[in-house]
């Protein structure tokens, strides 16, 4: 018997549950928080105000239809509407989720709340069929928006008549913003539908753009698509003079990262281990000036000394003690000591709180590679820098103080991951049912699982090694977080987060020479291909601290 592609619940007998099938249920409740000590705050309650427009979370849904054939994993995805709706509010599009994990999402609806002339919502005067699935039992509608108005989400029926003006609403065009899809959902190569999900395209510290969990559908062979009809879809825009009045207090975000802040297990055969800053400081670490003759300057542990501003222009850089034996010592790092140092911040129009939880490693190790059969070619000193910073980040909601997404930061790019599909440790285990990240052996990205991770060409099979698996553990947790930066409650910050120069010396090693040493049997070409990698994927000069990457004020960067 084959699969029914329309009903999630005519799965035949003797096939697995679909993962889509069980909602996601999170390993603990949602952190208690404490009231906020501000008149306009608004954390946790539940609804946003956007300057005049309300809008709340739903993450309730009536499945209207699915298949169980390809997209991810080949398990296909399913298109809901949601339901039940808080009275008073409209849908402003449905939800689409692949059938390869639990359900969760949620998307936003709206009320106009503003009160004055010109209503924020309307009723679309026309929809234009984009799709209709082969078995007849779904079909994909794009709502004709009136003028002055645009469309946020699809609507997906089971029957083929016209939705009604009722079902959804669209969005006055000052209250939308700009928007890119994100993850495919689900896509039929037969007749060129496909659907995906939506984010702002602009999205950073001060971007209002705001993410609505509707999705686009796309096809080059329906009417829509012989017509002309535009497909595009808008996000929508936080126009509040205050948007950041529904981000956490200083106290809430201690309650958070109470709950969410997670576990690290480092590589068991990991020899450099992170350390609190301040402990890098005090045992040793020198700065140096360029072109002066004198001696490095030891550094305090607040790192009051350290030049402030200027950018990375090469003036100033930090290294590890002269002496030989404390110079090995700091490699190594403190572990039981170390400490980690956060960054709120509002995105997505304030909707969402990301908590980046920055650590701090005096040394990174060198790397290793993977060439065919030859499972790790050690790559001499390609890889080794002093001062490493890696991070994650937890992205929270502004609504309800929930776990969204965790990101994994990995060299110069990093992964999403949805808080369904995270790793957490057990409650019972002294974890508190917090989330896992494991850091690479010596190079310290981060993944959300154990296992070999191949950065490069897997169907070569020729890629820098990341090798992850339970070591030693760091619980962030436990008194070891500090938040060291929000912009918006105006925290005070060390002196040496605004130290924007190198945390370590430049390499002065040669990719190609070393390359050719460390795997001089294998054929010139691979040696050649393998140093293109390591230049892609690998800094050959010292890092800069957390206030110099792309995303102290920006969305992550993703690989």
């Amino acid at each position: 018997m084959r699969r029914s592609r329309s009903c999630l619940s005519c799965v035949p007998m003797g096939t697995a549950a679909l993962p889509i099938e069980n909602h996601f249920v999170a390993p603990a409740a949602l952190p208690s928080v404490p009231a906020s000590d501000s008149e306009d705050g608004g954390f946790g309650k539940g609804s946003i105000d956007l300057g005049g427009l309300e809008v709340r979370q739903v993450t309730t849904f009536a499945k209207v239809w699915s298949t169980t054939q390809g997209g991810q994993d080949g398990l296909g995805a399913t298109f809901f509407k949601p339901s039940p709706v808080p009275a008073g509010f409209s849908v402003l599009g449905h939800y689409a989720q692949p059938n390869n994990r639990p359900l969760f999402g949620h998307v936003l609806v709206g009320r106009d709340t503003s009160g004055a002339g010109g209503a924020l919502l309307a009723a679309p005067v026309d929809y234009a069929l984009v799709w209709s699935s082969p078995d007849g039992a779904g079909h994909f509608w794009l709502p004709t928006a009136p003028e002055g108005y645009k469309a946020v989400g699809v609507v997906v029926t089971a029957a083929a008549d016209k939705p009604s003006p009722d079902e959804v609403r669209c969005v006055r065009a000052d209250f939308t913003d700009a928007c890119e899809t994100e993850e495919s959902v689900w896509s039929s190569d037969k007749d060129g539908f496909s659907a995906s999900t939506l984010r702002p395209a602009v999205r950073g510290i001060e971007a209002r753009g705001v993410h609505a969990g509707t999705f686009l559908a796309q096809s080059s062979a329906t009417p829509a698509a012989a017509a002309g009809v535009s497909t595009t879809l808008a996000c929508l825009k936080n126009n509040s003079a205050s948007y950041t009045s529904s981000m956490p207090d200083l106290a809430q975000l201690n309650s958070l990262l109470a709950a969410y802040a997670p576990h690290v297990y480092l590589h068991p055969n990991e020899p450099y281990f992170p350390s609190s800053v301040a402990w890098f400081f005090e045992n040793g670490a020198l700065m140096y000036q360029k072109g002066s003759s004198q001696t490095p300057t030891p550094v305090p542990a607040d790192g009051s000394n350290l030049p402030q501003g200027g950018g990375n222009d090469g003036g100033y850089w930090l290294d590890l003690p002269a002496d030989g034996n404390q110079r090995e010592k700091v490699k190594r790092g403190d572990l039981a000591g170390a400490k980690v140092y956060v960054q709120a911040k509002p995105m997505l129009g304030g909707t969402v709180a990301d908590l980046a939880v920055w650590i701090f490693y005096p040394f990174n190790g060198p790397a290793r590679a993977k060439v065919g059969l030859i499972p790790s070619i050690p790559l001499g000193e390609i890889g080794e820098h002093v001062g490493d910073w890696e991070h994650v980040t937890l992205r929270v909601s502004n609504f309800s103080g929930e776990l969204l997404r965790m990101y994994f930061s990995q060299h110069s790019a990093g992964t999403w991951v949805d808080a369904s599909r995270l790793e957490y440790l057990d409650g019972g285990d002294g974890g508190g049912s917090r989330p896992v990240a494991y850091a690479s052996l010596h190079g310290h990205a981060f993944y959300p699982n154990a296992g070999t991770v191949l950065q490069g060409n897997s169907g070569l099979g020729i890629g820098i090694r990341n090798d992850c698996a339970r070591g030693s553990r760091l619980d962030t947790g436990a008194g070891r977080c500090e938040v060291v930066s929000a912009e918006y409650l105006g925290v005070k910050e060390p002196a040496w987060l605004g130290f924007e120069r190198e945390w370590g010396p430049r390499d002065e090693y040669d990719i190609g020479r070393e390359i050719n040493r460390a795997a001089r049997l294998l054929p010139r070409s691979v040696r050649e291909r393998l140093a293109k990698l390591v230049e892609k994927v690998l800094v050959g000069e010292g890092p800069t601290g957390p206030k110099m990457h792309g995303n102290w004020r920006n969305d992550e960067r993703e690989a």
